[in-house]
């Protein structure tokens, strides 16, 4: 329970950012699109040398709270504060200041989310055999970081205007309290985990120079065909979701969109959740991981064509989007444990293939694949706003109260469906070849793997 509640605040405080950074920066304070687009994807590029370094910085660690909590602890309270300052831009900025303000915050908020990310993700395979216990454990938290996404995703609008009020300066001061909130429950959810988790002690071995562990990590064939496949799945979700809002504003439009938007989102939260919870389970008891995995896909691509094909009928009636929204959410759920699952499984293919358990290197990958997914997806959307011309700015105040979707043109609101539902349909497609020619964990191997590091311990202690 304790580490569950860890992975609810953690992953309120990451689709916060994913999901709002750019309508915040974009659409809420007028920065331009392209330029968002630009910081967003300069700070992933960044980060493809901090988080393996970050895994290398956990691995080395020898606390007596373990080598996972501290990072955990610190990583926790440096990013919360830096999350609320990311969404509490000064009213006296503008211009060229607030896209220096965005950068700034923006980075060091990726910084500080890596330094708890990874160690949080690290522990399991440090405590787990491989087998149904690591599909438990990893069933649970995915679970749990489920349910905080959700839970953002969900209410963010509807407490960003009941705080702030109606218009872009209430949603500013909105956003602005909400981020706190979210900060405080983070804090007090990892310092539970924190406390209740008792770390196991991985096995005594010399620590690795940076060259070996970059090494080790490249020799792990395995583990680059799940990252691949994590960057081509979180980058079609998240394309999505970073316009979908600008979808229900837009497109679907009305006075009070945010609502349908709201609806929209809390079934498909209640959906993703249900699907890490109980389709994953049910799907386990009859099928193996690989073909779930491609069921899932598969179902992904069939809600995002029946999403593009709906958009082009009367869209009145929000409870027509359900429909797609019911494979997109349920497919997207079942990945996020899959892919984790499968990630898990690459730390003891590693360790027989390479001599080594490199968790903390493994799931530093998982960290830095995740958020250059949504560096990837941010600027995709920023350059479809921009090309499309979708912002609060080209509309007045008055027309933004009466109806946004009315002052935009046929051709924008086309290329802003097509760019949420064909692209990420495309980065599937091709995640299901790569996995089809290069994945070989099948359920039969990871219990291969399992046994011959039981069988290598109990001669380790022989000797």
């Amino acid at each position: 329970m304790a580490y569950g509640l860890g992975a609810i605040g953690k992953d309120m405080v990451y689709m916060l950012s994913a999901s709002y950074i750019l309508y915040y920066f974009q659409d809420v304070l007028g920065v331009s699109a392209v330029a968002m687009g630009v910081i967003l994807l300069v700070a992933r590029i960044f980060d493809a040398f901090n988080d393996p370094i970050m895994g290398i910085v956990v691995a080395k660690t020898h606390t007596r709270w373990g080598k996972f909590r501290p990072w955990l602890m610190i990583g926790t309270l440096t990013n919360a504060v830096i999350l609320f300052l990311m969404f509490s831009a000064p009213p006296s900025l503008n211009g060229g200041g607030l896209i220096a303000y965005a950068a700034v915050t923006y980075i060091f908020w990726g910084i500080t989310y890596t330094m708890m990310d990874i160690p949080y993700w690290s522990m399991i395979p440090a405590f787990t055999r491989g087998g149904r216990e690591r599909e438990g454990l990893t069933t649970l938290a995915r679970s749990c970081a489920g349910v905080g996404s959700a839970l953002v995703t969900i209410f963010t609008m509807m407490i960003v205007h009941m705080l702030g009020g109606e218009g872009s300066e209430g949603e500013r001061n909105g956003f602005r309290w909400f981020a706190l909130i979210v900060a405080i429950i983070f804090i007090v959810f990892i310092c539970i985990t924190c406390l209740c988790i008792k770390e196991k002690s991985t096995v005594n071995m010399e620590s690795p120079t940076v060259g070996q562990m970059f090494k080790a990590l490249i020799k792990n064939d395995q583990a680059m065909v799940i990252v691949i496949a994590i960057v081509l799945i979180n980058a079609a979700i998240y394309i999505t979701s970073n316009l979908v809002i600008y979808f229900f504003k837009y497109d679907f439009g009305g006075e009070t969109w945010y609502n349908s938007y709201t609806l929209f989102n809390m079934f498909g939260g209640a959906v993703q959740i249900f699907s890490m919870m109980l389709f994953y389970p049910l799907l386990r008891r009859r099928l193996s991981n690989t073909k779930i995995f491609y069921i899932t896909l598969t179902s992904a691509i069939i809600g995002y064509a029946a999403l593009f094909a709906i958009a082009f009928i009367n869209m009145s009636n929000v409870y027509i989007l359900f429909i797609p929204g019911f494979f997109i959410f349920a497919a997207n759920g079942v990945l996020q444990v899959l892919t984790t699952v499968f990630l898990a499984n690459t730390v003891d293919y590693g360790e027989l293939k390479n001599g080594r358990r490199d968790e903390s290197v493994i799931f530093s990958m998982q960290t830095f694949v995740v958020k250059l997914a949504s560096g990837v997806a941010a600027f995709a959307a920023s350059i479809c706003l921009s090309i499309n011309s979708l912002s609060s700015e080209n509309t007045t105040e008055a027309e933004q109260v009466m109806d946004f979707a009315k002052n935009t043109s046929e051709s924008a609101k086309l290329g802003l469906r097509m760019t949420m539902t064909l692209i990420p349909v495309i980065g599937l497609i091709v995640a299901i070849l790569i996995f089809k020619k290069k994945f070989i964990l099948t359920d039969e191997k990871v219990e291969e793997l399992a046994a011959e590091i039981a069988k290598k311990k109990e001669l380790e202690k022989e000797a």
